[in-house]
């Protein structure tokens, strides 16, 4: 029998496998902070926290009475019309807050109290007096919010998008609620879309009627833009230059719109999801519950990272019953009843009398179908672990693998993937048994004395084969097992220019390959080929069989793979000799990042290059922005490498001129080089589509790679490539929870909005001065102005990683 520790440390383990909703209450008619007996009531139902208004009902009718007298005082004078527009006109001015004014204070729950900016003001008004109120109101609570403690404010956003005055007021107001509460997070409240309904509730200072109510847009037949709320956040965001104190709550409609919205919410800083009770619908029990669509989208949601909280509005516990919770209350002062921060025996003893008297509450049925809805998620997967899950949206510099000397911990990480290896494996088992089968010549030379094969026998080639960039020697071990699988014998060499790596090496050959492996310390493109088995003596140089490589990077060729494998590929045998990999390609689509171009923003003042930087990036909560349209897919390839390729403007210079370092400067190459590296530059002009408006934050790279193409069978038929791809549309068809390489980020300093039915167009470079490779990059943004006619309506600026490249 399983015993109580053991049971609860097996339902941790269970809980840790699945994200963790934290659920908080609020009550949109509350107007006083919860007492902290209150607030321990909801904990006992199992909510996480709950909200508080900042102020009160007296100050609300503070507010509307200084409105009142200030509009009777002007209208009592005898001023004409130019002096009423005179906008030097004094306004008034809100007195300072009074504890009559309020009911939140400093306590034991603080901390995990979440601030309600009040939601009869309207920073959005076109009246300056209602939006000059609001502003002051807005000031005075998160000031006095940030004083208590409180660690984060939902301010309502507009109750409408139309105006693009009013939405610049309110990104305006809420930069300098961000200024005036300086260590306070600041959370717009705003729907999803407008669905009918999920609007605040009660009058603004602007009074009754100003905007639209469920019922009145449902009477008034009116097409809902789903898009417009997105579009004031995107405003008030941009107004407020990223700032990393701004998230956003959604309320979450009853009918969700189509993906497309969904994803561009994901990608948004989520810090709330709301949950009115209207949305929820009875099942055939009686109990609330959310449709399938629900389910998933917030299954996606808690993926995050920093998954959003939810937030359960309205479903109770009602104001009645909150108001008759009684017992002891923890005094707020050290004068407070019996004179000291303890109770007295006797008031413990009367607060435990009261408590008793009370039942516990009985379970809420909308926390306990959210809790449920914890249960089922599906548990995490491979590519989801918690190591994986704390690099999402992390920023990386790309590996200088050349320039640099890697750590054992950064091979380590490399080698804990095994899908990767597995279809290394796969790659080199295939290309053995192929040149087995086809009985293709050998580069192995016999040895002096051996007996000689009479003509006619059929034999089993020796194969040369050599692992370029051994690291800590995976791809050796998965060389030697394909060879035992296959039967094909094998001459194996293994290069690495880490002299680090290379004494881990040595232990491998002595410890596990019983030292049947050449090691060779030494840069690929600098080695003279591997002397032939028995004939060290002579020296013998013969050809390689099987090269096998694993220098891809993020985007396929940003670490120089097609570098080192020009310099060493003049020793792979012809025409029979096989690369593994045999090809790669970089892949591209323009994305929406903002959580990423908030960092960059960050770290801009002090790196010059943040935005010209490459960056190595577990991309998870992106939208990617384009649709898959005809000639235009989501993803779209930008160039291809294929290897071995022959080179004789190469082969001959290093004929002439021996291995010595290629000097640059005075070449006619583009960027005044010797040109030798000219064969690997490359350009890409590429068009994608998007249908719905939105911004552009940089570029998402990926890469696949054909590691080998098994040769056509006796029918034949030809076999399916052995691949690998990082392209979210293709990874798990051709390397499911892969995690060997993230994408790469290209970022653009300024945000590009795109209108409706846009096209992006994507120019990109990859360049070289033979001693560096970089990239540079350039997005333009074009709309239909006729039927043949285009207007460019944004562009970013070139950018380029010069100053970061890849040093060869």
């Amino acid at each position: 029998m399983m015993s109580r520790q053991s049971s609860h440390d097996g339902y941790d383990s269970y809980q840790a496998s699945r994200p963790t909703f934290y659920i908080g209450q609020h009550d949109s008619s509350r107007t006083d902070a919860l007492t902290d007996s209150q607030y321990s009531h909801i904990l006992d139902y199992g909510f996480s926290f709950g909200t508080a208004p900042i102020t009160n009902s007296h100050f609300h009718e503070r507010v509307v009475a200084l409105q009142k007298s200030y509009l009777d005082d002007v209208a009592a004078r005898d001023l004409t019309p130019a002096e009423r527009a005179n906008p030097s006109l004094p306004g008034p001015t809100i007195p300072t807050l009074s504890d009559e004014d309020t009911s939140l204070f400093p306590g034991p729950h603080i901390t995990s109290i979440v601030a309600y900016s009040s939601p009869w003001i309207d920073l959005y008004s076109a009246d300056p007096l209602v939006a000059n109120l609001s502003r002051q109101v807005l000031n005075l609570e998160v000031a006095y919010a940030s004083f208590c403690g409180v660690r984060s404010v939902i301010v309502p956003g507009p109750r409408a998008d139309a105006g693009e005055k009013g939405v610049a007021q309110y990104g305006r107001a809420i930069d300098e609620a961000l200024r005036v509460a300086g260590r306070t997070i600041i959370v717009v409240h705003l729907p999803m879309y407008r669905e009918p309904g999920l609007e605040e509730k009660g009058d603004t200072l602007s009074g009754p009627g100003v905007y639209p109510t469920a019922t009145s847009t449902a009477v008034a037949g009116e097409e809902i833009d789903i898009y417009s709320a997105w579009d004031t956040w995107h405003t008030v965001r941009s107004m407020c230059k990223y700032d990393p104190r701004l998230f956003v709550a959604v309320r979450i409609p009853k009918r969700l719109p189509e993906t497309e919205l969904q994803t561009r919410w994901f990608a948004e800083p989520l810090h709330y999801l709301t949950f009115d009770a209207s949305i929820f619908q009875q099942n055939r029990a009686g109990f609330p519950s959310l449709s399938k669509n629900h389910q998933l989208l917030i299954n996606k949601y808690m993926r995050l990272k920093n998954a959003p909280w939810a937030l359960l509005s309205d479903v109770g516990p009602d104001a009645a019953e909150l108001a008759s919770v009684t017992g002891f209350q923890l005094p707020s002062s050290p004068t407070a009843t019996s004179g000291n921060n303890f109770p007295s025996l006797a008031e413990a003893h009367s607060s435990s009398s009261g408590a008793n008297k009370r039942s516990r509450p009985t379970t809420n049925p909308y926390y306990s179908y959210l809790k449920y809805l914890e249960r089922e998620q599906e548990p995490y997967s491979t590519t989801e672990t918690s190591t994986l899950a704390s690099f999402q949206d992390w920023l990386q510099s790309p590996l200088q693998p050349l320039a640099d000397n890697l750590e054992s911990a950064t091979y380590e990480v490399f080698e804990g993937d095994p899908v990767k290896y597995d279809q290394y494996e796969k790659a080199i088992a295939a290309a053995m048994a192929d040149w087995k089968r086809l009985y293709r010549p050998s580069s192995a030379i016999p040895r002096p004395g051996a007996a000689a094969v009479p003509a006619g026998t059929p034999t089993i080639p020796e194969l040369v084969v050599t692992v370029a960039g051994a690291g800590r020697g995976p791809l050796v071990t998965r060389v030697i097992r394909a060879s035992k699988a296959t039967g094909v014998p094998i001459q194996l060499w293994a290069l690495e220019k880490n002299q680090n790596a290379y004494v881990y090496l040595c232990r491998m050959n002595k410890q596990v390959w019983g030292n049947k492996v050449h090691l060779i310390k030494t840069d690929m493109r600098e080695w003279a080929g591997p002397v032939a088995e028995g004939h060290e003596e002579t020296n013998t140089i013969t050809k390689v069989d099987i090269l096998v490589t694993e220098l891809l990077g993020s985007f396929g060729d940003n670490e120089l793979s097609p570098e080192c494998i020009d310099g060493i590929q003049r020793h792979i045998a012809r025409p029979h000799g096989i690369s593994i990999p045999q090809s790669y390609t970089a892949h591209l689509s323009p994305i929406s990042y903002p959580k990423v171009y908030a960092e960059l923003s960050g770290r801009a003042p002090s790196d010059e290059n943040a935005f010209e930087t490459p960056w190595v990036v577990h991309l998870f909560a992106i939208d990617l922005v384009s649709q898959k349209v005809p000639g235009h897919p989501r993803f779209q390839q930008a160039w291809e490498f294929v290897h071995p390729v022959r080179l004789p403007f190469v082969e001959d210079w290093t004929a002439k001129h021996g291995l010595k370092k290629v000097q640059t400067g005075g070449g006619g190459a583009m960027t005044l080089a010797t040109g030798l590296n000219e064969h690997n530059v490359r350009h890409c002009h590429l068009k994608f589509v998007c249908r719905p408006r939105g911004v552009i934050h940089g570029l998402a790279g990926y890469f696949e790679s054909v590691l080998y193409q098994p040769a056509p069978t006796a029918n034949g038929s030809a076999p399916e490539p052995i691949e690998i791809s990082t392209r979210p549309d293709q990874i798990d068809r051709k390397s499911k929870d892969m995690i060997s390489w993230f994408p790469i980020f290209f970022p653009i300093k300024k945000p590009l909005y795109l209108p409706p039915d846009s096209e992006i167009e994507v120019s990109m470079w990859r360049q070289t001065d033979d001693s560096k490779v970089w990239y540079e990059w350039l997005v333009e943004v074009f709309v239909w102005a006729g039927p043949n006619s285009r207007v460019k309506v944004a562009a970013s600026e070139l950018h380029s990683s010069r100053d970061v490249a890849c040093l060869m």
